[in-house]
């Protein structure tokens, strides 16, 4: 409709500012780990081949909700190789932002009564990280990682998500508790290029996305749901936390 074609234009008047000016800046880090699953619904991260020694352990959680015969209940622990089947699996994490630079001009916006453009530069903000971070993990797929280096794809099968491998986001439906970014940020360091995360795990810039990378070829993205108070206490333990802050973590997905 016309307000619809209204924003789209004053979007495409904001981009050539931005693009003109410099006005934003995106940025990311990346890296590859030696993985291997335990306890069924963890995944253990090494800091070398040997395996002997862990980076993280992060812990996930399964769905459980009654399938019909033949479907599973998933897990994304699912996807990397058990520790004892000898297998030496891997996985990868990232953090990309494409937000750096935008404080000054959100705040010169508002100081000014413009909230319409303060709005606007974030939300594009949002798709330049978006944008960023499917191009980047075409070039893992690709190159960095390199599983399928020979993918070949059109820009609605990259829409469509037909590539191998998926990148969940902590706090996202396959994933749904979120203090992993705090060990994801310690290991990937992404303080050095200007990304931070809070107490309540948000990340600045608001305009930032990070996650881990699965190179299964049956990998797929799938929604949690409700879990029960079995699978809550079993977190607890792995997790070796008490059951109110087990809780607080899950309690997004708590009957």
């Amino acid at each position: 409709g016309k307000e619809a074609q209204e924003l789209y234009e004053n979007a495409k008047i904001m981009l050539k500012k931005i693009v003109d000016g410099r006005w934003l800046t995106a940025s990311g880090v990346v890296g590859f780990y030696p993985a291997n699953t335990v306890n069924d619904d963890d995944i253990e991260l090494y800091t070398d081949e040997s395996r002997s020694e862990v980076l993280l352990t992060w812990r996930n959680i399964r769905s459980q909700g009654k399938k019909r015969p033949g479907i599973y209940n998933k897990c994304l622990a699912d996807y990397i190789a058990p520790k004892d089947s000898g297998v030496a699996d891997y996985i990868g994490m990232f953090a990309v932002t494409g937000g750096l630079g935008i404080e000054k001009h959100v705040e010169r916006f508002e100081a000014e009564g413009d909230d319409y453009s303060s709005i606007m530069i974030k939300a594009l903000a949002d798709r330049f990280a978006e944008g960023f971070a499917e191009a980047l993990h075409h070039r893992v797929r690709t190159d960095l990682w390199g599983y399928v280096p020979e993918e070949n794809l059109e820009s609605q099968e990259l829409i469509d998500e037909k590539y191998q491998g998926v990148r969940p986001a902590p706090g996202y439906p396959a994933c749904p508790e979120h203090t992993v970014k705090a060990d994801m940020f310690e290991v990937l360091e992404p303080e050095k290029i200007g990304m931070h995360i809070t107490e309540s795990y948000a990340m600045i810039p608001a305009s930032s996305v990070s996650g881990f990378y699965f190179s299964h070829p049956e990998s797929s993205y799938f929604s949690v749901g409700s879990i029960g108070e079995d699978q809550l206490h079993d977190y607890t333990e792995r997790s070796e936390i008490s059951l109110g802050q087990a809780k607080r973590q899950l309690s997004s997905v708590l009957e």
